[in-house]
């Protein structure tokens, strides 16, 4: 338990950044949960619609530093090569 007033506050201010930084990472993990889930069951079309949300999402999300800006950009980068090698089979 801290003694010092700065360290009071520190420690709440901790415990409220960590709950901010675990709803977005669920958001993040839901995310790519979605469009895995429309590209593992052949659903293009819904993944092709839901390409600009997830891209939104991962950037929000990389902007604040929760996830690293690569690890978002990979991601989208992937989806992204996946949905157009399938539009063209």
């Amino acid at each position: 338990m801290p003694n010092i007033k700065s360290a009071v506050r520190r420690t709440r201010r901790t415990e409220k950044q960590t709950l901010v930084n675990k709803i977005r990472k669920s958001r993040y993990k839901s995310a790519v949960k979605q469009m895995s889930l429309y590209l593992n069951s052949g659903k293009i079309k819904e993944a092709k619609i839901f390409l600009p949300k997830f891209h939104s999402q991962l950037m929000k999300i990389a902007k604040t530093g929760t996830i690293s800006k690569k690890t978002a950009s990979r991601k989208i980068s992937r989806v992204t090569r996946r949905i157009n090698s399938s539009k063209k089979k």
